[in-house]
């Protein structure tokens, strides 16, 4: 059998606005997964029929390999409708690690951190390559850290208070996994002074960062060894699955910039989050239109389960 080519069924589900409605948006699934190659299994079932999203599913049988299959849904689904090709078993995820800047938050932090020393282009300029892959990330951070020397840590306070914002859903996502017995973990090549704050205002179990050295008045442009980066992410997905006496399949790990990418694919189920395109490459679905809510219909949960927040 080609690589990557299953004989088995799959899942495949569209999240979509309301005003796309459930009737025409199974028909949409339908004709898109009959265009990939994908035969239909018996009918739909609706995930979702109301506010604040329409959600239907389709068992599928391959009849070509999963990444070209999942090409071409993209391709051929409207504008506004995402999509993603699971496998049945271990369908309900036990553990979800999720990176925090762009993906459980709208910002970059660095980069709004920076804004108060009045570098915020020069920083996020940098970050973006990071991000997508083009410059290492350990030195990275440590180039764009050293840029803030001498920076008060009021600015620190300030930036979170003024500056960030929660991404569409993620309350939403963490409660009810949660609250379904699913270990909640926030991992970021960030900041602590920033996880440990997010993971609270959303419902994170525990989160892991990087240490903004400070000499108690201002940054010293250090950042704590050793650095949190794609490995140790990879690692810190391996340890809570351990820790939970669960296996890798078991988890969800979600992300956006290239140092996600290893957690990303060891994880039963990776996605992508208005992610860099090396980084919806490689995940298993990707997160374009809607929002965070689309995490725990692609795993199964219908409206009704859901925790609205």
């Amino acid at each position: 059998m080609p690589p990557n080519l299953h004989s088995e069924t799959r899942v495949a589900v569209a999240v979509a606005p309301p005003s796309i409605g459930t009737g025409s948006l199974e028909e949409l699934l339908k004709q898109a997964c009959q265009n990939a190659d994908l035969e239909p299994l018996g009918p739909a079932r609706m995930l979702s029929e109301a506010p604040p999203w329409v959600c239907v599913e389709y068992d599928v049988r391959l009849q070509t390999s999963r990444e070209e299959a999942r090409r071409t849904l993209e391709r051929l689904m409207p504008e506004g409708i995402d999509i993603a090709l699971v496998e049945q078993t271990h369908r309900r995820k036990k553990l979800l690690i999720s990176d925090m800047d762009s993906t459980m938050i709208e910002q970059e932090c660095l980069d709004e951190l920076a804004g108060y020393a009045g570098l915020k282009e020069e920083i996020a300029a940098i970050t973006a390559r990071a991000m997508a892959g083009e410059l290492d990330f350990e030195s990275a951070l440590t180039e764009r850290v050293a840029r803030l020397k001498g920076l008060s840590l009021a600015a620190l306070a300030r930036c979170y208070e003024e500056r960030i914002t929660l991404m569409p859903g993620a309350r939403t996502l963490v409660t009810t996994m949660a609250g379904h017995g699913a270990h909640c973990l926030l991992v970021s090549g960030g900041f602590t002074y920033f996880t440990s704050r997010v993971a609270a205002a959303i419902g994170f179990h525990a989160d892991q960062g990087n240490q903004l050295m400070d000499d108690g008045t201002v940054l010293t442009g250090s950042v704590g060894l050793p650095i949190l980066g794609r490995q140790a992410k990879l690692e810190a997905l391996q340890a809570a699955a351990e820790t939970h006496g669960l296996t890798l399949a078991d988890s969800l790990a979600m992300g956006d910039g290239a140092n996600d990418l290893a957690m990303i694919s060891a994880a039963g189920l990776g996605l992508a989050v208005h992610a860099k395109p090396v980084v919806a490459a490689a995940s298993d679905a990707a997160i374009l239109h809607t929002d965070l809510t689309a995490a725990l219909f692609f795993q199964g949960y219908t409206g009704r389960d859901i925790v609205w927040r």
